[in-house]
């Protein structure tokens, strides 16, 4: 067994990344980070995952991992349900009647009932992909872009790059990460005043 502290807690995959705790220490400083606690990066609770699911499979019948990718695509990459989300509320789903699956080329396909299109159709508010994305600001989602580009360039210097090549990437990655720094420790100044 595990050390405590190395648990995984429910619904801890926010991007691929496990929290050490739900709440407490971990290693990046108390409640997730060392200023505080961490701004952005929403991830869906568990009836988001139903309500989800019931709101695509309206839409066309679909693959569990077409939903996963669908709903990352849809949130703009802030919310990337793990398979281990969206495979058990399939079954439940299924098991209450509102969702049967049947095999396609190996895979499953999973669609609505009758009963499962008469949830679908109470369904009212925002599509929960829609406030994640609503509730983030903008630059958060820019800077997990440029991030995610940024590690793939990594990824093909380190496959195919020389090793001269390699040794200017990290000339390069210490620059960035000294740069970084150095906004942080920046002074913002504060908005203008609106003209009234």
């Amino acid at each position: 067994m595990r050390p405590p502290h190395r648990m995984r807690p429910p619904f801890a995959d926010e991007y691929g990344r496990p929290d050490f705790e739900p709440r407490g220490r971990g290693p990046r400083g108390p409640r997730g980070g060392p200023h505080g606690p961490r701004r952005g990066g929403h991830r869906g609770r568990r009836g988001d995952v139903r309500t989800a699911i019931l709101a695509l499979l309206a839409e066309q019948s679909r693959h569990g991992y077409e939903i996963i990718g669908e709903i990352a695509e849809r949130s703009r990459g802030l919310w990337r349900p793990s398979p281990g989300s969206i495979y058990p509320t399939l079954q439940l789903l299924a098991d209450e009647g509102l969702v049967r699956s049947s095999e396609d080329g190996g895979k499953r396909l999973f669609e609505l009932t009758e009963e499962g299109i008469g949830a679908a159709g109470q369904l009212d508010g925002t599509p929960p992909w829609e406030q994640i994305a609503r509730d983030v600001d903008p630059n958060e989602v820019e800077l997990r872009n440029a991030t995610g580009a940024l590690m793939g360039a990594m990824k093909q210097v380190s496959r195919v790059g020389s090793s001269q090549q390699k040794a200017k990437a990290v000339t390069v990655l210490n620059e960035a990460r000294r740069s970084l720094y150095g906004i942080l420790g920046e002074i913002e100044e504060p908005p203008a005043p609106a003209d009234t």
